[in-house]
């Protein structure tokens, strides 16, 4: 079973969002609040796999809600779309708790099901490829390497929360989900090295990428893809010589290609 909580102080939009959900996914479990409380007694009672919470509501701020449920470690990593009228917020929104998406009112049903049709393939794969790798992740799952940032001031990184690597003349530019940290004198294949990981794969030859957080590959010439993360509101580059990297992910279905 999915689950999917609608945190949305106004019934008559929360009802109609609930009942476009329902008319299109049979297997997904709809909790509902109308409140912050309310809905973090649902989630810590409940496990849920996607929050769709509306920026604005009355009694609290949608974003001060995501930041509590962001500091639930089982709710770190998980989906949360926000409800708004307000697009001034939006970049705050992904600035402050990493949201995946947001869903312009009033709902138009092809948008809610596109991105709903992404989010939950996405998260249903993850699931089933945690559980059959969860061995074979759990080995690199705690490694962490020490990077030399500058003026002898050294950062302590897992591995698992790189998100990708970007060179930019004589600096490496560092993308976790934690913020981005920058190396001086530090080439991509040095950085490669160190870190030694098979989920960190080169994508460009200025970018490495880690395929965990792989959201959507978008193609935008014949030699030219770009990569959208998970986590992340930067993208990457994929070249055509790197391509084969992740193109048995893209063929299994793992990810989104455009």
């Amino acid at each position: 079973m999915f689950s999917v909580i609608i945190v949305e102080d106004d019934f008559m939009q929360r009802d109609i969002l609930k009942k476009m959900i329902l008319s299109m996914y049979e297997f997904i479990e709809i909790y509902e609040a109308d409140s912050e409380n309310t809905a973090l007694d649902i989630i810590f009672k409940h496990d849920i796999n996607m929050f769709l919470i509306d920026i604005s509501l009355k009694e609290s701020s949608g974003l001060d809600l995501a930041m509590k449920i962001r500091n639930i470690d089982k709710y770190q990593f998980s989906q949360i779309i926000f409800l708004t009228t307000h697009m001034e917020y939006i970049t705050q929104a992904f600035k402050q708790t990493h949201c995946y998406d947001y869903i312009i009112k009033p709902y138009n049903q092809e948008d809610v099901q596109d991105m709903l049709n992404k989010l939950i393939h996405y998260e249903r794969s993850r699931l089933n490829n945690s559980n059959d790798n969860f061995n074979e992740y759990n080995k690199d799952n705690d490694k962490k390497v020490s990077i030399n940032l500058k003026n002898g001031i050294y950062a302590v990184i897992k591995t698992d929360d790189i998100v990708f690597f970007e060179i930019k003349g004589r600096v490496c530019e560092i993308n976790t989900v934690n913020g981005i940290y920058e190396a001086n004198n530090t080439s991509l294949k040095k950085i490669m090295k160190l870190v030694d990981c098979e989920y960190i794969v080169q994508s460009h030859r200025a970018f490495a990428i880690n395929k965990n957080y792989i959201r959507k590959v978008e193609k935008i010439s014949t030699k030219l893809s770009i990569i959208y993360f998970n986590n992340c509101l930067k993208t990457a580059l994929l070249g055509y010589k790197f391509k084969d990297n992740i193109m048995s992910e893209i063929k299994a279905g793992e990810m989104i290609l455009c």
